[in-house]
This record gives structure tokens, sequence and C-alpha cells, in this order.
């Protein structure tokens, strides 16, 4: 298969998985990593094909996830035929109505409602046991994008030795509030371009390969603090104390609410330290640039929280100092 356009081999693939040498694939979607989607048509049917090269995504971890997911009783596609060594999956069709436009469009009456469900499901039920651990090592690694892709690449700032102290020390605090929080299922990508309106079951998940076992704040602070949609403060900490009572409930959590609530926000600030340099990666590895135009709603959460907490206020101002009165999203030449 190797040999034949990667074009031609998945049509081969979708026709000899569905037994249809008529079907026919159109582009759905791509994201950020190196898959692609692709809808099929098939005897008035639809269905999705997932096209990962095996040389830069391995899709067992993405089977894998999706069988935990529906084994408790979530809404992630149903596998009916794939591939491991050559890239390729074909599943259920959930739509293609993703949470962003309905969210911009109608507001998050409901949405949320059935996403907190779905997430509350997901921490209850689905086993992360034998999941990879989202441990220091790991945490580190990601926030360390920030130095290498925002600070360096992006803004052309290399760090003092007391600079990077101050660096060192924030990152430091947040690993600790993410180390001492429970350790649930993670979905990791929890949010408005990852879920699905209207599907059965709502919402539909999608994009769930990379999970672990971490912190129980990470994919609530993922959807609350969207990097695509931002909602007042007032509004999410609501959400996010309603969603604390429900875990108290469900004996997932015995914190108050401000110690939650200080998790919730150091997490979150993990989360977009990482982002800042993921999106810029984007742009300057993959030249996706349009990430770029993300970047400043990711770093408006980064000060707002940042700047709340005396471990991290300090790093903030680093960022604020490299920055200066440039527009973010300006590329470096």
């Amino acid at each position: 298969m190797s040999a034949i356009p990667r074009a031609q081999a998945r049509l081969d693939w979708t026709r000899d998985a569905l037994g249809d040498a008529t079907a026919t694939l159109e582009p759905a979607s791509a994201d950020a990593s190196f898959r692609s989607y692709w809808r099929a048509h098939s005897q008035g049917a639809s269905w999705i094909v997932m096209d990962a090269p095996p040389e830069r995504e391995d899709i067992r971890p993405w089977l894998d996830i999706a069988r935990r997911l529906r084994g408790a009783g979530l809404n992630a596609p149903d596998v009916r035929a794939a591939d491991a060594e050559h890239g390729f999956v074909l599943m259920s069709d959930l739509g293609g109505r993703l949470y962003l436009p309905q969210l911009k469009e109608a507001g998050p009456s409901g949405l949320y409602d059935d996403a907190l469900d779905a997430l509350l499901a997901m921490q209850s039920k689905v086993d992360a046991s034998d999941l990879p651990p989202y441990d220091e090592a790991r945490l580190v690694q990601e926030m360390e994008l920030l130095s290498d892709w925002f600070l360096q690449r992006h803004l052309g700032f290399t760090p003092t030795c007391e600079e990077w102290d101050v660096v060192e020390t924030a990152f430091r605090a947040l690993v600790e509030s993410a180390r001492v929080q429970e350790q649930v299922f993670v979905h990791r990508d929890y949010h408005s371009r990852n879920l699905l309106v209207g599907a059965p079951g709502a919402p539909g998940i999608l994009d769930f390969q990379d999970a672990v076992r971490g912190p129980l704040t990470y994919d609530l602070v993922s959807l609350l603090r969207d990097c695509y949609i931002s909602w007042p403060d007032e509004q999410v900490y609501a959400w996010v104390e309603e969603y604390r009572q429900r875990l108290v409930r469900a004996g997932l959590t015995r914190v108050d609410e401000q110690t939650f609530r200080r998790g919730f926000d150091l997490m979150g600030l993990q989360r977009h330290i990482k982002v800042l340099g993921i999106f810029c990666r984007l742009w300057y590895r993959d030249g996706k640039k349009n990430y770029l135009d993300d970047l400043p709603l990711v770093w408006h959460y980064t000060r707002l929280v940042g700047q709340r907490y005396p471990e991290t206020a300090p790093l903030v101002a680093l960022i604020e100092r490299a920055l200066g009165d440039r527009d973010i999203r300006v590329p470096r030449p």
C-alpha cells in the first residue's frame, strides 16, 4: 500500500471496508495533528474515515480510548473497521455540528449542561488506572513549549539566568498544584472544537487519543476556559462550583470551594502556558498560521489568572516585558 498515493490508498481501503466499490470520499475536517478526516458516502449512508499516516501517528491509542468511552456509555464514534498498520479507521458519522459555532450563535444554554454531564461520566466511569500518568515530567515538558516556541521563537526573547529562575519557580508551583489533585481520566482536549451537537447521547466526543490519568480539573478548565471562546469570569466560576458539588456527591473529591477554584485556576494556567507554545509551533514548524489568531485569548487567560497568585505573577510580568507593545498575532520572520 505504501507505493500507492495516499489518497488512492485511502479510497481503496474505504471501499474494501464498506464492501462498496462505488463509495466516495470528501473532506470532513482536519485538526492540529497529522490526522485528517473524510466523510464516506455509501448506499445512502455516511461514515467517517480517519487517515493517520503511520509514520506520523499511531491509531492504537485512539482505538483503545474509543472502546473505553463507548463502554462507559459515552458518545464516541463506533468503529466498523480499523487498520493500524496503514493508519485508517472507518467509524460512525456523528455529524458535523461542532460546539464552537453553536456556542457563538446561541450561547451556552443546554450545551454545557450536556458537556458537563458527559465529563462527569468520563471521570466517574472510565477506567484510567493503566493510562499514562500526567506526571511532573509530562507537565514540565509541555510548559517548556512556552520557552522554546513562544518566548524564544515567536518573541525572540531569551531569558537571563535570573529570569529562568522566575520561569522555573512558576512551573514548580503549577506542577505541585496538579500533583495534589485527585487523578482521573483526562481527555486532554475537551473543548468546543472536539464536541459535536445533536447526535444521540450528545455531545459527540472527538480527538481523545491522548487521554491520560491526571488532575481532576484539567478537562473542566479545557471546557470552561476554552482557547476559542470565552465567558465572563462570574459565569465560569458559577459553573465550576456547581460542578464541584456534583463531584462531591459522586465521591470524586472532598475539597472546599476555595481549594477547588485555586486548583482549577492553576491547572488552566499550566494548560494555557503550554498552548501559547503549541500555537506558535503550529505556525513555525507546521505552517498552520491560523492558530496565531487564537493567541490573544490564550494570553488573556494567562494574564488574568497568573496575576492572581504570587507564585505565578512574576512569570506574567516577565512575559509582559518580552511581549512589549507588539501584536501577539504577528509572526516573527
